[in-house]
């Protein structure tokens, strides 16, 4: 993690000659990068939050930093999990995070208006019913139970003690950029941290297409990624129990002339169960991801 005046260092270093330059009191001069990032921690009582950002050209290389904020009241909103976009300024006295903006996720559906209104109808439905509501960053996940790709059954609070990371897939899904992607991130995560898995760190993927995605299809599934047993475990079970658990990570599916509708969520959990981060969509890359959970292994 480079310091706030290493950086000022660098870029005086570089000539500011990146970005806009604009001047602060006495004509002294500063340099503005936009930047762009996954969150990996907000610590309001210190003035700063964990940024896993995207390379600024010139001046670094896309890495995970702390940036100080001159108010606490700049990261109200800002959570682990969330991108978010900013603008860096730096000048002789160090550097600062100014104008912090959160991008919220915008579903790619081919027909986008249907799935919002599927969505709502899915929130009100479950609004009038005994379903549980989506859990909060910082709140513990409530227990459950599924069975695993091997008919084991695979019960969270067994992972107490280590970090969990959770995503959502269905095997028959069509479009690469869904279901592959978000699974593929995962075979990402087994070979960075392959020293962790098993012993600090589980991965759970659930499908909400129980009906078709039986052990035996998970198991041919988590067979692509080469997914090792007893680390990262393809969960499926009776439709009620799989529902509650999309239910508690506010995943929203629908049948659609046999295929879904569905969001993309991918969820970190701390060692005490506590869910960290609730990523939607799937606009996030595998680098990101990883640093989020090695983020959470570090604590």
């Amino acid at each position: 993690m480079i310091s706030r005046r290493t950086l000022a260092a660098v870029a005086i270093a570089l000539g500011l000659t990146v970005g806009v330059v604009t001047t602060t009191g006495a004509g002294q001069k500063a340099d503005r990068y936009p930047m762009r990032g996954m969150v990996m921690k907000v610590s309001p009582s210190r003035h700063s939050f964990i940024v896993s950002h995207d390379s600024v050209p010139k001046l670094m290389d896309a890495m995970t930093m702390a940036f100080d904020v001159a108010e606490p009241k700049e990261l109200e909103g800002v959570e682990p999990g969330t991108t978010v976009a900013f603008t860096l300024v730096v000048d002789a006295a160090g550097a600062r995070a100014e104008g912090i903006r959160i991008e919220r996720y915008q579903a790619s559906e081919q027909d986008p208006l249907t799935a919002q209104r599927l969505a709502l109808l899915n929130r009100m439905t479950r609004a009038q019913t005994d379903a549980p509501a989506p859990v909060k960053t910082g709140d513990a996940v409530p227990d459950f139970t599924l069975i695993d790709q091997a008919r084991r059954t695979i019960t969270l609070s067994a992972f107490r003690g280590k970090v969990v990371a959770v995503n959502f897939i269905y095997t028959s899904c069509a479009l690469p950029q869904f279901c592959f992607r978000i699974a593929n991130h995962f075979g990402v995560m087994e070979r960075r941290f392959a020293a962790e898995v098993g012993r600090d760190l589980i991965l759970l993927t659930v499908t909400f297409d129980p009906v078709r995605d039986t052990p035996e299809a998970l198991a041919e599934y988590a067979s692509q990624w080469t997914a090792t047993p007893g680390t990262w475990h393809f969960l499926t079970g009776p439709v009620p129990d799989v529902k509650r658990v999309c239910d508690l990570f506010g995943v929203d599916f629908f049948p659609d002339e046999g295929l879904m509708n569905h969001s993309s969520h991918t969820a970190v959990l701390d060692r005490s169960g506590h869910l960290v981060a609730n990523i939607e969509g799937n606009a996030y890359t595998a680098e990101q991801l990883g640093d989020l959970i090695a983020t959470v292994l570090a604590r």
